[in-house]
């Protein structure tokens, strides 16, 4: 079983401006270690140049050095760790849950196996998982491989084109270890199976699969997959209900096919289950 073990920061921050205006800003990719991509609440307003306070600590400022798409490339006076962003930022929920994110958030919105700081969106299906159950997996022979995808605000996106080629993934960083990557190969050789945790898992390991093997390493994948694209490197996928219209959902059904997909989101409407990410989840064997 192949865990996803990002771990989600605060990254919604509220800064003021000069004129004493709010603005709300989401980071949503890091670039290096001052800069990021982020988008606001108050995207028309903002110029190149303008700097921006933030209001849990006035000292800490940004600075908008141009706009990227729908983003803006921002530079932050020091950097953002992990203490600082717990400071001046909140847990940033969904844009389909509409409300503010609570102190509760910090350890809902985190799977309790997650361990390298960079994610803005956290890897839903690992929700669903406690400590008493992955030892109960583990107790039953179960073996854990571990990767690293930092999932970006970019998952959130919808495709909105009717040509599916046309549509830009967004790029994300991913790292797999050479234990993880030999406890996987040793599986697949083995013939046992290969249990992605998440979409994400499964597109580290997709973008990693080469000759019959997952080969360890770091990198950035950009890997968009819908049918009738065939997924070969895991045979099981442990994910939620997506959103429709979502690159997610295209992976999905890519993966378990496409009536088998719309057959169980029928069954989850009929029977009222909890869609996206606080939700429930369903376990796909591959078609």
């Amino acid at each position: 079983m192949v865990l996803n073990t990002t771990r989600v920061i605060p990254a919604r921050i509220l800064f003021r401006r000069a004129s004493s205006g709010r603005v709300e800003v989401v980071l949503t990719q890091r670039l290096n270690t001052y800069c990021w991509l982020a988008i606001t609440n108050k995207s028309s307003r903002l110029k190149p140049g303008e700097i921006l306070c933030a209001v849990n600590d006035p000292s800490v400022y940004i600075i908008i050095e141009a706009r990227v798409g729908d983003s803006f490339r921002i530079k932050s006076s020091e950097e953002f760790t992990d203490a600082l962003l717990e400071k001046i930022g909140s847990t940033p929920l969904p844009p389909y849950i509409k409300r503010d994110a609570t102190s509760a958030d910090r350890i809902r919105y985190q799977t309790v196996y997650a361990e390298k700081s960079g994610a803005v969106a956290a890897p839903t299906a690992g929700l669903h998982f406690t400590e008493e159950l992955l030892a109960a997996c583990m107790a039953k022979g179960v073996r854990i491989a571990k990767l690293n995808l930092d999932v970006s605000w970019g998952t959130f996106s919808p495709v909105r084109d009717e040509d599916l080629s046309k549509h830009r993934m967004h790029s994300e960083r991913y790292f797999l270890p050479e234990d993880s990557a030999h406890i996987i190969n040793k599986a697949r050789k083995e013939d046992c199976r290969i249990i992605a945790v998440g979409t994400t898992s499964l597109r580290v390991l997709e973008s990693t699969f080469m000759n019959g093997k997952n080969v360890p390493g770091e990198g950035s994948t950009d890997i968009f997959i819908y049918p009738p694209r065939e997924v070969y490197s895991v045979d099981c996928l442990i994910t939620n209900f997506h959103t429709p219209n979502s690159t997610l959902l295209m992976l999905v059904c890519a993966f378990g096919g496409y009536e088998l997909v719309m057959n169980a989101y029928r069954e989850a409407i009929r029977e009222h289950y909890r869609f996206f990410s606080y939700g429930d989840a369903m376990c796909i064997e591959r078609k």
